[in-house]
């Protein structure tokens, strides 16, 4: 059964619906069917305010610093650095000076380690887990990923006012961080 609506619609409402109809080929009140069910699905996302992890992720790209990154992309090329069992060493120094670079961004940014390694976990690179007066539990999707992370933790948090140990195995890494003397 169908049910007759009149709506009046604005002049933004009005261009929207044109060109809708224009782009899909289909009658008005197919459109204005279709972008209710489409609202009424994604209602609470187009009334609420947006999570702190998208506006964090909105930020990282808008800046234009960052880009998206399928994770088989990043396990493809780092496999191809690591091929033949160690990393290319022109790769190494490109990395390290991206990770000095970081050093000295992370310098003003963090006060401890545990919000940088935060900060990675967000970013997709590994997981983490505190276990408390220090001491991180990182997960890595693999073992050329833990070299290049464990890497890049290394060298960033050199000019942090603390101090880490690192602790690897094949895919996990403990982090302990202690005061800096």
């Amino acid at each position: 059964m169908t049910q007759r609506v009149t709506v009046s619609l604005d002049d933004d409402s009005a261009a929207a619906l044109e060109t809708l109809v224009a782009e899909t080929g289909n009658g008005q009140s197919e459109v204005v069917r279709r972008a209710l069910t489409f609202y009424a699905a994604n209602f609470e996302a187009a009334n609420e305010r947006p999570s702190e992890n998208l506006e964090r992720y909105y930020r990282m790209l808008s800046s234009g610093e960052h880009v998206l990154l399928d994770i088989d992309f990043l396990h493809a090329f780092l496999e191809h650095c690591y091929a033949g069992g160690e990393p290319d060493p022109a790769f190494v120094e490109a990395a390290d000076r991206v990770s000095d670079y970081h050093a000295r961004e992370y310098e003003t940014r963090f006060d401890e380690v545990g919000d940088l390694l935060e900060w990675l976990s967000f970013c997709g690179f590994l997981d983490v887990r505190e276990e408390g007066e220090g001491v991180y539990h990182l997960v890595f999707p693999s073992e050329a990923v833990r070299w290049f992370m464990t890497r890049f933790i290394e060298r960033s948090t050199v000019e942090l006012p603390t101090e880490i140990e690192l602790e690897g195995g094949v895919s996990k890494v403990i982090v302990t961080e202690r005061t800096a003397d």
